[in-house]
């Protein structure tokens, strides 16, 4: 581990330890924190809380205005002892300059890359924010969208419904699912939604969403 804190909290520098049987996590610390979880054996599927089991990399995308709730997904990792594979890029957000649109274009394709599954964060600005060529989040959808990525809506308000209204247009015709902002259900839609989307997304279109009975499964 090779690491070091400022006065004012930010850390640099690089870590890797063991979180749970089966899961490496290395963490990388700078002005924006990431995470990496390596799986090195397979797990069981489920529905109780434990070790997620989140297979592939996976692609936090949020508007700036709502990084609290990032920044709360990564508590959970530690609260309630749930092994992340999760990263974003607002490191790269720093050097966003709309009168180089296609700069930042290459550089999220790259950071999408290796990304196999998308959660977006929607809160109440998410589609107006979306929309403007000045904000980050609009390259980021845009790209999603290009790439075809399998996305989950996580609604910051808790609905456990479509909120359409909120939703990136770019995405609208997608085939998504949209679901409340809790560890639990978001855990069931990676598991569930993106193994079956490369299949499923030749005949769905648009957005979708869960019944009450599998929250119920989920005791959330």
């Amino acid at each position: 581990m090779v690491a070091g804190c400022s006065t004012v909290g930010v850390c640099t520098g690089e870590e890797s330890y063991t979180t749970s049987p089966g899961f490496e996590t290395r963490i990388q610390r700078g002005p924006s924190l990431r995470l990496e979880v390596s799986r090195s054996a397979p797990q069981p599927r489920g529905l109780t809380e434990g070790v997620m089991a989140y297979r592939n990399k996976t692609f936090v995308s949020f508007a700036s205005d709502d990084i609290r709730s990032y920044r709360l997904m990564e508590a959970w990792r530690e609260s309630k002892h749930i092994a992340f594979d999760f990263h974003d890029a607002h490191d790269l957000n720093t050097a966003l300059d709309t009168s180089q649109p296609d700069t930042i274009r290459r550089r999220l394709r790259e950071r999408l890359g290796n990304t196999k599954q998308v959660v977006l964060l929607v809160g109440a600005e998410t589609r107006s924010i979306a929309a403007r060529p000045s904000r980050f989040l609009h390259y980021e959808v845009e790209v999603i969208e290009r790439l075809g990525l399998p996305v989950v809506f996580a609604n910051l308000n808790g609905s456990r419904v479509i909120q359409r209204h909120r939703l990136p247009v770019a995405l609208l015709n997608a085939y998504t699912v949209s679901v409340s902002f809790q560890p639990a259900i978001i855990k069931y839609a990676l598991d569930n939604y993106v193994d079956g989307f490369p299949q499923a997304k030749r005949s769905k279109a648009g957005p979708h969403q869960y019944p009450a009975s599998v929250y119920q499964r989920l005791s959330i």
